[in-house]
């Protein structure tokens, strides 16, 4: 069957037509059989002025649209080219709406035909692509786009990219169109006789067998290759002289150069695990430490036939250490190795729980679009990772929550699935790796659990280690809010017509009749009460905090307030234990009465059947609520001295959004008899461990003294002294002296330093209330808009977005608070200027620090000194590691914070530092200095 699709893509004065903006180009590709038969172009005349912002995202002025057709000249050969055709836009909404308001304004009725949205099509038969803007995904798919926001350049990329997306759509296995077919009526796209006509020609001639594809169950899942098995032997060579000047890394990468440190972090790694001690080594950027950890640990894997670990804080090196360093080994090492990254169970797809789901009528237009996603994406997925898709929400949202593995992966609902499912294969691969990359917070959680998910190990090196207490404290503390707790009670599904509870009460119902309809309704009675009991106790807890949260608290966002189990005797206290006492009697009732209505249907639903799926993740759902009741009952009516307890609100929102948290102050017992003593060999290792350069705040903390570490401190190979400079303005207001006046001057100060930079600055601020306000003093200093301003918190997005906008516009300013003063990599000329607005001390009211510190006078000890200031000299030592990334990177360092000069605390900050020039001078000549130094 032949098809005509017209590809149009339109060029607007803004982005609402009712409002009276208007087209000011149309570019039209027409499309039959498979080829792209004609194309058109024309601007229109908009008969109105061209805002400045689209002249400088389109190209497009008004001189170019004075003489060009008005858009009634144009309608009658635009309707022509879409007479039987499909109306194709990469974001149908917005084209379709302005071509028919403007048809509507010249006379004409609106196009009511068939429209695809590239934009819908591209969410799912691309699940795993990057982002779904329309010059992203021709870079992706290496489809040339000259130029963007142009009408007549969009209209034949989205014409060569629907193109790409229909070959593919014919090329799916007739399994995966059939279940296609059934939620195309679901989409936005008229394309459910496009699935359909593939569908019977797939049906015809299926070669799945063929394409490393097989069908399980209906579903058509890509074929699953087991490792190699690797022979050990312990006649292998090449690890000593490895990164020497004739050493294989020198063989086989071309232009080759040493670096300082990686021999000598690769031969005390070596070292400390044949003599089974624990190691500790801070790398400096640039030592090349992923490469200096992996080829000792790979070769100790060989030689010793042991498992080792490795454990990242950051989801972004554990993909750079498998995308990158793995498979450059794999190629040089004169062995064979097998190496995985494993996660918690949460990351890997149930391929039972979405079979189930693909039976079951779609809730919302998300679930249609994810339930397609991944039908295309189990045929491209080795790993079932929702980090390789594209799902909307990620792996927080609700549709992945009804699709991603938990405990019933290893329940008798899934024993049939068991060979297919990705997180059982991860299991797997963990007891053939030599190698397994893992992250702290399953490291910790696998510690904490009485049953290992890990295979054993002896040997594991930490990268990004100054994190390790951070999560020791979290992932051995409990936290629960409302939303956790009502997610929990959503899953269990009393009041959803497609929850479990209610259809497993169908089926009992319909076949069986052993629980009468009034034990049906006060299940739901008792679950109508339960949620509003949990709403009250929540409300309560919001309340408290604020009433007991200081007065200069409540005037910014985030409350927190600390309390104490011990101590704690108000009336307002005691209202609040009342309510989650009869939360938890209410809750032990109904929680007795699901086990019955488990136990009764487990011995009569037949294994085979959907219901038997459903019964499961019932109790799964019932496990998860009884744990989420007993952290409650472990938060508010039980007192552990070693924990913090605090809660904490968002001043603005819901009367009922309340985070109670507890974590423990010290961990140092806890990983030194859990974690040290349980291993023969700990590296630990991170670009900043040591504070007036010793490791004993460090071992302190971790509880290593009595392990005796080694210790090895490498310094960065980059040359610091002619590359870099850190300038302090010794005229700048303190803060002590009034914040006003501060957030003025940094304002004043990173404006004047970025027209000399142009743009190109990262700015770190300690306070996410500093950083809002310098933001919009810059905003409205800047009305030419000169610099592109981007805020933490204030632009949408993640922290990926945020670096993505920076390094996309020339003249960006980026400003962060915690997550940027580390972890980010802005290389070259993107970054030439970093500004510490203030030393990264922790807040005040910080709850585990102030526990800490608390602890530390207890003791007589000098909280200042043992607590605040080690940390916050570590957290500068981060933050100043942005700067310079590589060997050729040129940049300055401007602290705006006095008392790194005037404080006798001040040196541990500079000394901190490489050895490179430090200069104090007032804001002017600083400002001089910088021009200077960046333009020398």
């Amino acid at each position: 069957m032949s098809e005509k699709f017209v590809v149009i893509d339109t060029e607007t004065t803004g982005n609402a037509p009712k409002k009276g903006d208007k087209i000011i180009q149309i570019g039209a590709a027409v499309i039959e059989n498979d080829q792209i038969k004609e194309t058109f172009s024309t601007f229109v005349r908009p008969f109105q002025h061209i805002p400045v912002f689209i002249q400088q995202l389109t190209g497009i002025r008004d001189e170019d649209v004075i003489s060009a057709p008005a858009f009634f000249e144009t309608a009658p050969y635009l309707l022509e080219l879409l007479e039987g055709a499909y109306f194709v836009a990469h974001n149908v909404p917005f084209d379709l709406n302005f071509i028919n308001q403007e048809l509507i304004q010249a006379g004409y009725e609106p196009y009511s035909g068939p429209a695809i949205d590239t934009v819908e099509c591209a969410r799912f038969l691309y699940p795993s692509a990057p982002a779904y803007q329309l010059s992203q995904l021709a870079d992706w798919l290496n489809i040339y786009h000259d130029r963007p926001h142009q009408a007549d350049s969009d209209a034949i990329v989205t014409a060569h990219l629907w193109l790409k997306m229909k070959e593919k759509l014919f090329h799916l296995p007739a399994a995966t169109l059939k279940w296609l077919k059934g939620l195309a009526v679901h989409m936005e796209s008229d394309i459910s006789s496009i699935i359909s006509n593939a569908y019977k020609v797939n049906k015809r001639n299926d070669t799945i067998e063929n394409n490393g594809i097989e069908i399980y169950k209906g579903l058509a899942i890509k074929k699953h290759e087991p490792w190699k098995q690797n022979s050990n032997t312990e006649k292998i060579s090449g690890e000593e002289e490895f990164f020497s000047g004739s050493g294989l890394l020198a063989e086989s990468m071309t232009g080759y150069e040493q670096r300082i440190g990686q021999q000598e972090m690769a031969s005390a790694i070596r070292e400390a695990f044949h003599a089974r001690e624990h190691l500790l080594i801070e790398a400096g950027t640039g030592i090349g430490k992923s490469l200096s950890y992996l080829v000792p640990a790979l070769y100790y894997c060989k030689t010793a036939d042991r498992r080792v670990m490795v454990s990242t804080h950051t989801v972004n090196l554990q993909e750079q250490l498998m995308e990158k360093e793995i498979p450059l080994l794999h190629k040089i090492l004169p062995f064979e190795f097998n190496a995985i990254l494993f996660k918690g169970r949460n990351h890997y797809l149930c391929l039972r729980k979405f079979k189930q789901l693909l039976n079951t009528a779609p809730s919302t237009y998300e679930e249609v679009l994810g339930l397609a996603q991944i039908l295309i994406w189990i045929l491209e997925t080795s790993t079932g990772d929702v980090e390789e898709i594209n799902i909307a929400g990620g792996s927080n949202s609700a549709f992945w929550e009804k699709v991603r593995s938990d405990e019933t992966t290893f329940s008798q609902a899934s024993l049939e699935w068991s060979s297919k499912n990705y997180y059982n294969r991860a299991i797997e691969k963990t007891n053939q790796a030599d190698l397994i990359i893992t992250n702290h917070a399953l490291m910790f959680t696998d510690l904490s659990k009485e049953q290992s998910i890990l295979p054993s190990y002896k040997n594991i090196i930490v990268d990004e280690a100054h994190h390790l207490e951070e999560l020791a404290s979290k992932k051995l503390g409990l936290e629960v809010n409302y939303f956790d707790l009502t997610q929990v009670f959503h899953r269990l599904g009393f009041m959803d017509k497609n929850g479990l509870f209610q259809r497993l009460m169908v089926y009992e119902q319909s076949v069986h009749h052993h629980f009468a309809s009034h034990w049906y309704q006060r299940r739901e009675d008792h679950f109508i009460l339960l949620k509003y009991e949990v709403d009250e106790l929540f409300r309560l807890l919001h309340h408290f905090c604020l009433e007991k949260a200081p007065k200069k608290q409540t005037d910014v966002g985030r409350i927190s307030v600390r309390y104490d189990l011990s101590k704690e005797v108000s009336s307002n206290w005691k209202v609040i234990q009342d309510s989650l006492k009869r939360i938890l009697i209410l809750f032990e009732e109904e929680a007795e009465a699901w086990l019955t209505f488990y136990n009764y249907l487990s011995s009569c639903v037949p294994s085979n059947s959907l219901e038997y799926g459903l019964l499961h993740d019932f109790k799964a759902a019932a496990k998860d609520a009884e744990q989420v009741c007993d952290q409650l009952f472990s938060l508010l009516l039980e007192h552990d001295e070693n924990c913090v307890y605090w809660m904490e609100i968002d001043k603005k929102g819901a009367a009922n959004a309340a985070y109670l948290y507890a974590r423990p102050v010290d961990v140092s017992e806890l990983l030194a008899d859990q974690f040290f003593a349980e291993k023969d060999s700990v590296v630990l290792t991170s670009a900043a461990l040591t504070v007036d350069g010793s490791f004993s705040y460090v071992i302190k903390k971790w509880g290593l003294q009595d392990f005796a570490p080694q210790t090895l401190q490498l310094p960065s190979p980059y040359d610091y002294k002619n590359k870099a400079k850190v300038f302090v303005p010794d005229d700048m207001a303190a803060i002590k002296d009034g914040e006003k006046e501060f957030i003025v001057q940094t304002a004043e100060f990173i404006y004047h330093t970025a027209s000399i930079t142009e743009g190109k600055m990262l700015v770190l601020f300690t306070s996410f209330d500093m950083l809002k306000k310098t933001y919009y003093q810059l905003r409205m200093w800047d009305e030419a808009s000169d610099f592109v301003l981007i805020g933490q918190g204030l632009k949408s997005g993640s922290r990926l977005k945020l670096m993505k906008a920076f390094k996309q516009y020339e003249n960006a300013i980026l400003l962060g608070t915690s997550s940027f003063w580390e972890g980010i990599d802005i290389p070259g000329e993107d970054l030439r200027c970093l500004v510490i607005v203030r030393l990264p001390f922790s807040p005040p009211n910080e709850p585990i620090s102030q526990a800490r510190m608390e602890k530390v006078r207890t003791e007589g000890g000098n909280p200042f000194q043992e607590v605040s200031l080690p940390q916050a000299v570590l957290r500068f030592k981060q933050g100043f590691g942005r700067l310079i990334r590589h060997k050729n990177d040129k940049g300055v360092v401007v602290v705006l914070d006095k008392r790194i000069s005037q404080s006798a605390y001040g040196k541990y900050f500079i000394q901190s530092l490489p050895s490179l020039p430090v200069v104090k001078k007032p804001t002017d000549s600083v400002l001089n200095d910088i021009a200077s130094f960046l333009h020398e």
